[in-house]
């Protein structure tokens, strides 16, 4: 069941949506949480364990959670897997050395049967860096991508809430932001 087909369930009760962020370390993962809950990510520290907001987008409740992305905690990802409506994978698109380690990890995510049938977003963060790449070169990973946005500090952000919440069950790929 995709996060739209469970949001139009939803719609009218008090039942909340889940949406799981992932990625490397300095992905970026707890400034995107910030930005999205309006609170300044100046000083943004290393996740050492996990973050979660709830939102509210569209009158839906949405509970962001933000998982640490050091190798460390990495293995621990799997608890978080369960009841997850959407999962949002956090790529640091200046940082080329780690693509690969990203694309592996991602990879890894994928075979999780608690996250068969889930929706993906790739999120190609860090755009506004002049030595990023672009959300094309970003799409290593083996899926089918459609990039949108620009690249203005923060402003695909609210795109990418968007697009978990509308097009989860019919675009039928993971788009990179």
């Amino acid at each position: 069941m995709g996060l739209l087909t469970l949001l139009r369930k939803l719609k009218g009760s008090n039942k909340e949506a889940r949406i799981l962020v992932l990625g490397l370390d300095n992905a970026g993962k707890t400034t995107i949480l910030k930005k999205l809950s309006d609170e300044d990510p100046t000083n943004t520290t290393p996740t050492q364990g996990f973050n979660i907001k709830s939102l509210q987008q569209d009158g839906f409740k949405l509970n962001v959670w933000d998982i640490g992305g050091q190798k460390a905690i990495r293995p621990y990802w799997k608890n978080y897997y369960k009841n997850t409506d959407s999962l949002v994978f956090v790529v640091d698109s200046a940082d080329k050395r780690r693509l690969k380690e990203a694309a592996e990890q991602l990879k890894s995510i994928l075979v999780e049967p608690e996250l068969a049938g889930v929706p993906l977003l790739v999120f190609a963060n860090k755009q506004d860096l002049l030595s990023a790449m672009e959300a094309e070169e970003v799409s290593v990973f083996p899926f089918r991508v459609t990039p949108f946005g620009e690249r203005t500090v923060g402003a695909t952000i609210p795109c990418a809430v968007g697009w978990c919440m509308t097009y989860a069950d019919t675009l039928g790929c993971c788009p990179v932001v």
